[in-house]
């Protein structure tokens, strides 16, 4: 017998605006521990743009290191609340409403791009977003990225219940090819992030540079 496929999020905007409505932070405030450990990449001065940045946590604390900031999310709630968070910890980021379509992908105009566990995306949204985030990368720009491995759904600690919304590494390594891979990593680690993500998961990190 076949296995059905999966309901696409058919309304991501309204899913992710139910989420965020919550009191508090679905993800938390700290930013992701890959993109902590990696953002070394990017210098002072340097713009970098978040994918589908949520509640800001990831953007907030980029602009803290004295990063220029561009960010984008589908959900107003979400965006509203990382503004607030920006506000709170007296930084600026550019953000905008968006999704990863639609947003407009200025080319070749960034030192990096974050995308940490950008998941909702099927098969055919992620191609598109990951040849935008291609593009929009300068020469020597680097991108860090973070997602959940098909064995996530053994550990239920977050992320989409698709198989075909997961990463591998040779998913990864495909999608990527014209960019130089300088790290890609396949883990288990205790994760803590909100309620959103909490607990063992089963992770893929990557670092590459554009030539």
């Amino acid at each position: 017998m076949s296995t059905p496929t999966p309901p696409p999020f058919t309304d991501a905007a309204a899913t992710w605006n139910r989420r965020f409505e919550a009191e508090g932070y679905l993800f938390g405030t700290a930013p992701n521990a890959w993109l902590r450990e990696h953002a070394g990449v990017w210098q002072p001065g340097q713009r970098v743009l978040c994918v589908a940045d949520g509640e800001g946590r990831n953007s907030v604390w980029l602009a803290q290191r004295g990063l220029q900031v561009d960010a984008f999310d589908i959900a107003e709630v979400g965006v509203a609340k990382a503004q607030r968070l920006a506000a709170e910890r007296g930084v600026l980021v550019n953000y905008s409403v968006s999704d990863c379509d639609t947003y407009a992908w200025p080319e070749q105009a960034f030192d990096g791009v974050a995308a940490i566990f950008v998941q909702f995306a099927d098969p055919a949204l992620r191609a598109r977003l990951f040849s935008h985030i291609v593009r929009s990368l300068r020469p020597g720009g680097t991108l860090v990225l973070q997602g959940y491995t098909p064995r996530q759904l053994e550990y239920k600690t977050g992320g989409p219940p698709f198989a075909s919304h997961l990463y591998t590494e040779a998913l990864l390594r495909d999608s990527f090819e014209t960019l130089d891979i300088l790290e890609l990593r396949e883990y288990d680690a205790e994760v803590d992030e909100g309620s959103g993500h909490h607990g063992p998961s089963a992770l893929i990190g990557l670092v590459a540079r554009r030539h």
